[in-house]
């Protein structure tokens, strides 16, 4: 079931499915509620409650994008989402942008957070930064990857506005420049059962990084997926799905 709900100025779009306790899924840059998880979902809603925002400036989540966007802003947002529905404890698996949402989520709310499963947050500012002004980049997008400079165009513009895609990239990598560390003081804060997933040939978090980031986490565990890039749970659900299912199967009555 796809519904709107108000919170923290904004009419946040999601999607809802499945039954049991509340899952938070919050979906990668670019991307949009459902389109991350597409392996996943039919694994999970029978044990939860699937819900699947989109972000701000994202999809069906309007927002301009051009009044100010930032990371900080999405921990808000996903905080106040929860408030909206009435979750006063959930879990979370996010991917990436959403990754580091849920970090900071949990790290300045760690009693609403049963679980975490994190896919490659980026918590430092490099190799953030650097990635994004080569990655996210509209104007050599055009030239290189045309295919999914469409997908972005049909994704976002329809709702966001003509161009939107173009604004969100330059958002995005505009707010890389200036990302702040989470740092080991607000990791450790974060005491709850944590996987955190990565590629081992992710440009976004590096394995020395993924090292560092679970030896602060008191309850942090590490998978490392081989002959992978950023998108573990697309790239490799043969390998990300069954570490998925056994973390939440152990994770689910906590609530």
């Amino acid at each position: 079931m796809s519904e709107t709900v108000r919170a923290n100025g904004l009419d946040i779009y999601y999607r809802r499915e499945g039954q049991g306790p509340p899952l938070v899924m919050l979906h990668g840059a670019t991307s949009m509620g459902t389109h991350d998880w597409g392996a996943q979902r039919p694994l999970l809603r029978s044990d939860f409650t699937l819900y699947m925002p989109d972000a701000r400036g994202h999809h069906r989540t309007v927002y301009d994008v051009r009044e100010g966007w930032s990371r900080a802003a999405l921990v808000d947002d996903a905080l106040a989402f929860a408030d909206a529905l009435g979750l006063e404890r959930f879990h979370i698996m996010a991917l990436s942008m959403g990754a580091r949402t849920a970090v900071e989520l949990a790290a300045r709310h760690p009693a609403r957070v049963v679980s975490m499963l994190m896919i490659a947050p980026a918590l430092r500012p490099e190799p953030a930064a650097s990635v994004a002004r080569r990655r996210m980049d509209p104007d050599r997008l055009l030239a290189e990857d045309p295919v999914w400079v469409s997908e972005l165009e049909q994704r976002h513009d329809p709702h966001q506005g003509e161009g939107s895609w173009r604004r969100l990239l330059d958002a995005i990598r505009e707010d890389s420049q200036q990302l702040a560390e989470v740092t080991p003081e607000e990791l450790r804060r974060i005491r709850l059962p944590a996987l955190l997933v990565v590629g081992d040939d992710d440009p976004w978090m590096p394995l020395d990084e993924a090292v560092r980031v679970k030896r602060q986490l008191p309850e942090g565990k590490l998978l490392v997926v081989p002959d992978c890039g950023h998108v573990v749970e697309a790239e490799r659900p043969g390998v990300f799905n069954p570490a998925m299912t056994q973390f939440f199967r152990r994770t689910r009555s906590l609530a």
